[in-house]
């Protein structure tokens, strides 16, 4: 035990909030087996990739879209030769577990019965940027731009359907999957949908970089990924 505690590293995990659930199951297994302290921090991509880029100290950041990777990655942030693409998600539209609302296509939500839409921020959030992505394609967004309550993060779009407060949202397949308290009125197949993709890098002024790389290596491992898809990710090979 002397031995594993003189050898012990603190990772800091910076990570897309959706992946709560898959990654604090992953980090408790890998803490156990490797003696590192495994730290989460988190929360919308856009706001941790603003906190790396004021310094805040993080090994390991997972973003929900590569916009914001590659925004860090322009800025010498990140260590470009551990950038790799991890996961896929896709978007569902969501309603309180109770409504009667009926949603059988996305062009229900430019419908009167749709008064207002939880969309995580459309502005910042890979969430709400990649429902508003293919609201566009579908040509809906003029006709529900203004019934947009716009949220902090994705988990904050899902609470305020959950809340019954709102009468449908877009979040991820995995959110939705998470909640009793809502069910997913309609999916839009990632066919049709914009191409989700989560990258993960070290951050380059980790302070622990031999450790963040081990870590790293275990969210590409087997058993991680078995994690990942029982909370309904696509693990991209």
């Amino acid at each position: 035990m002397m031995a594993l505690s003189l050898r012990a590293a603190e990772v800091s995990v910076f990570a897309a909030v959706s992946l709560t659930e898959s990654l604090k199951e992953i980090a408790a297994t890998y803490e156990k087996s490797s003696g590192d302290k495994i730290v989460l921090n988190l929360g919308a991509s856009s706001l941790l990739a603003r906190q790396i880029e004021e310094g805040a100290p993080a090994d390991v950041f997972i973003s929900a879209d590569e916009a914001k990777m590659d925004a860090l990655e322009k800025k010498g942030l990140i260590a470009i030769e551990t950038r790799k693409s991890l996961l896929s998600n896709s978007l569902v539209i969501v309603v309180a577990a109770d409504s009667a609302l009926k949603i059988n296509s996305p062009e229900a939500l430019a419908t009167a019965r749709v008064k207002r839409i939880a969309l995580a921020d459309p502005k910042a959030v890979p969430a709400g940027i990649y429902a508003q992505e293919f609201l566009k394609k579908r040509k809906l967004w003029a006709s529900v731009e203004g019934k947009v309550v716009p949220t902090a993060d994705v988990r904050a779009a899902l609470a305020a359907v959950e809340s019954g407060n709102i009468e449908a949202g877009i979040v991820y397949k995995t959110d939705a999957a998470i909640s009793q308290k809502v069910k997913v009125a309609c999916e839009i197949p990632a066919s049709e949908g914009p191409r989700i993709s989560y990258p993960v890098a070290e951050v380059t002024n980790s302070r622990n970089a031999e450790a963040a790389r081990k870590f790293m290596g275990c969210l590409s491992s087997t058993n991680a990924a078995q994690v990942f898809e029982k909370y309904g990710f696509v693990v991209l090979k």
